[in-house]
This record gives C-alpha cells, structure tokens and sequence, in this order.
C-alpha cells in the first residue's frame, strides 16, 4: 500500500524545538494519533497502514485542521502532508456526511491518484468515495464519476475547470474543504488563471489547507487570496537532505555519460534505482538503452499516457522491475518506499530539484544512496547544489579502466536504441503527444496572449 511510506515515517524529534515560544509543551509531543484529538475509527485505519506514530507536520497541523483553522503547511516531500490534511477532512465528513465536501487541487497526475489510495485506504471503514479527474484519461467517464457525486475529487487544475465549464449539473457550489498540495509548483506550472477560476466558483465559507514545500511569492499571494486568518506550520524551513543518505558525485567526460551509468548499475546490482533524466526523450532513450544491454528498466515520463505511466510505477512499486528511469514529473510527491540508489544522470536546472530528487530515497528511516553525474558542462550547476544543502559531496569510488571495456558494448546498444527511437518517432509523428499537465498549462498561456493580441 502506497500509503505506508508516505505517512507511516517515524516522527524525528525536532531540531528547532528549543527556539519554541514555549519549551514546555514543545517537549511533550504527542505520541499518537489519539492524543492529536483523531476519532477511533480513523485512528484504527492509521493503525492499519502502518502509521504507528504522527510525523512531525501531522503533530503541527493536525489539532489546528480539527478546531477548524485554515491552514499553511510548509514540509517536503516524504513528510507525511497527505494524512496532515486527509485525517481532519475525514473527520469532519464523519460528522456532517455529505456529498461534494472537499477538493484536492495537485500538480501532477501521479500525485493525484496517489492521494485517491490514501483517502480511500484511510477512508475505507467508514465508506468514503473519491474520484480522481486529470487529463489524459476519457473525460466522459470522468463526468459519470462526478455525477454520482463522490464525498473527495483529487484533480490537477486544467481537467477540473474544464468539467466545471463543460459537465452538465456539475458544481462544487456546497463544497466545505479545499486543499491546495504542493502549491509551489501547481503555480510554477501556469496555473494561476485555473486557479482563480476555480476559488470563484466555489463557497467562500470553507476550510482552506495549502500545502507547499517552499514559499514563493506566488504562494503568498494565493494565500492571501484564498486563505482566512491561517495557522503556519512549518516543519523544516531550511533545504536538507536526510541524514541516513550518502551523497555521491562522479565528474565524467560528456561522452562516456552511458558507459559510466552501466559501470554503476553493475557495481550496485542488486539494489533498485531511480534514475532521473532532463527530458522524455532522454528518459525514453536511456531505458531502451538499458533494456537492450539486459537490465529490468521501464521508463516514467509525461508523453506516455496516463495508463503506462501507471503500469510503469505499478511494475517497479511491485518490484517486478528493478530500475526506474523518470523525469522531474515522478520526483515530488510520489511514494515509492524501496529505492535504494537514487541517480541524478543528468543533472537538476533547479538545485531545489535535487532535494526532491533525492528524497525519493532514505525514506521512513532507511538509508540510502545518491550518486549525481557532473559533465564538464555541469560544473556550476553542481556547486550550486552543494551551497544550497551547505556540504561538499564526496566523490564515489570509481574504476575507470573498466568503465572503458564497456564502451564497445554500450556503443552497440545506444545504436539500437536510436533505431527504435527512429521507429517509434516515425508512428508518432502524426499525431501531437504532449498531453502533459504542464504542457497544457503553457499551451493555454499561449493561446490566452493570442487572444489578447487580437483583441488589442
């Protein structure tokens, strides 16, 4: 169950508990669930996924959400954010059952379905029902789900504007929660005018929860748009990486970037990887790359559709496949509990990436390994990432003679992965695939300052 890894993470003791208002009370954390005011029956599902002990921002956000406070959370990835705001929704719900009761605005597809697992694992004694609407799936289904009227809609901002705009007898004019996960990028992504839309269709008497991992003007302003006298939660203000990861680096010639790669997976055999690349296409690339030298490699990227993107992450969530080579899409929010060796093959534009990235390892305690790949032209961008999490990485031990008997072997490979990439550019060719969220996100940007040109 996905849920386990997300939320089920040991609470650490707080490292800023010493600058707290008041040391008293700082120091007498609750322990569980109960002592955070969660009714019985919620606290028996916590039991059940795993979730022994609240993380440090369910502790934070938990009683302020069940006395009826807006909330911001500031807490990355792997914090436990979705049972801090999954908890007090269903509380609630238990209270005054109703239909249509709350929205989950996310950024990407995969974030959105994992939510759906969690609010249906947690929710599944008391009869919760909840629909996920993002785009690359069949938007007439989609409507037959909004029309029996779920108790929770998990949806990435494009696809839900358009069914408010389109879907017959379809409003959220009775909604009472809206959470906003992961607002930073929800805004990164050109989604400011969906947004907006969408905090005007729906009632101004609701609890509002907005969860972002930094605090960028953008969401300062959102919340003070969407947001009535909030509760801060912040559990960690500064970027880190968790203790129990090792960080590597390898400085390599450009060329050799796939010889090297190879080198590692051998070295490491054994363990699973995530391997994170730039672009769909180098992600595609690499994992035919790979397949065709012998290793259990599925790619993860947003020009698959929505139904290969979650058979892939199904495929290596069961550990069927050992390597998962993805873009930036799979890199916030996603639970997978059993990387072992998190790859950084090309390195992040965004050093804030890296945290991220690397956060898909040493996950609920465990420990783990990074190892990102400096080319000569990758150099600031490196030393930039070791300023922002304040240490200098050390270099993994590398045997280069050996690297060097793989090139021929490589080279082979790499040659039929450009052929299958040929082939399988050529049947694409004719239709347009891009049919990521934030694809549609920029492309709607465009076509609105068309619109105003015209107009002018």
């Amino acid at each position: 169950m996905a849920a386990g890894g997300e939320d089920g993470r040991a609470a650490e003791s707080n490292p800023d508990s010493e600058t707290a208002a008041e040391p008293e009370t700082a120091v007498e954390e609750p322990r569980s669930f109960k002592d955070l005011g969660v009714t019985d029956v919620l606290c028996e599902a916590c039991d059940q996924l795993g979730w022994k002990v609240p993380t440090k921002i369910q502790v934070e956000a938990i009683p302020v959400a069940l006395q009826g406070r807006d909330i911001i959370g500031l807490a990355e990835t792997g914090s436990g954010k979705t049972g801090a705001f999954a908890l007090p929704i269903l509380q609630a719900l238990l209270e005054t059952p109703q239909r249509l009761f709350a929205l989950v605005l996310t950024p990407t597809r995969e974030l959105a379905f994992q939510i759906s697992e969690q609010f249906e694992a947690l929710g599944s004694s008391i009869g919760v029902q909840s629909t996920v609407i993002v785009g690359g799936i069949d938007s007439m289904s989609q409507s037959l789900a909004l029309a029996k009227k779920p108790h929770v809609i998990i949806a990435t901002p494009g696809r839900l504007v358009d069914h408010l705009e389109n879907t017959k007898g379809f409003n959220l004019r009775a909604l009472k929660f809206l959470v906003m996960d992961e607002a930073d990028r929800i805004l990164n992504m050109d989604f400011e005018t969906e947004v907006d839309k969408i905090l005007k269709v729906i009632p101004r008497d609701r609890k509002t929860f907005l969860f972002s991992a930094t605090m960028t003007k953008k969401v300062q302003k959102l919340q003070r748009a969407a947001l009535k006298n909030p509760v801060k939660c912040a559990v960690s203000s500064k970027y880190q990486t968790v203790e129990k990861l090792q960080q590597y680096y390898i400085f390599i010639p450009s060329k050799f970037k796939d010889s090297y790669l190879v080198y590692i997976l051998n070295e490491l055999a054994g363990n699973s990887f995530m391997i994170f690349c730039s672009t769909c296409n180098n992600t595609q690339r690499t994992a035919l790359l790979l397949r065709n030298l012998g290793f259990t490699a599925i790619p993860l990227h947003g020009q698959m559709s929505q139904n290969k993107r979650l058979g892939s992450l199904n495929k290596f969530k069961a550990k069927a496949r050992s390597i998962l080579l993805a873009t930036d899409v799979a890199s916030r929010g996603l639970d997978i509990p059993h990387v072992d060796v998190v790859i950084n093959f090309d390195i992040p534009t965004h050093s804030k990436d890296y945290i991220h990235r690397v956060g898909r390892t040493a996950r609920a305690g465990r420990s783990g390994k990074s190892i990102t790949f400096v080319t000569q032209y990758d150099v600031e961008l490196f030393q930039r990432i070791e300023h922002l999490i304040g240490k200098k990485l050390p270099a993994f031990p590398m045997q280069e003679e050996e690297v060097m008997m793989l090139t021929e072997r490589v080279a082979e490979a790499q040659r039929f992965a450009r052929m299958e990439m040929r082939e399988h550019g050529e049947k694409k060719r004719s239709r347009d695939d891009d049919d990521t969220e934030e694809a549609i996100g920029v492309r709607n940007k465009v076509a609105g300052g068309k619109k105003k040109k015209r107009k002018a």
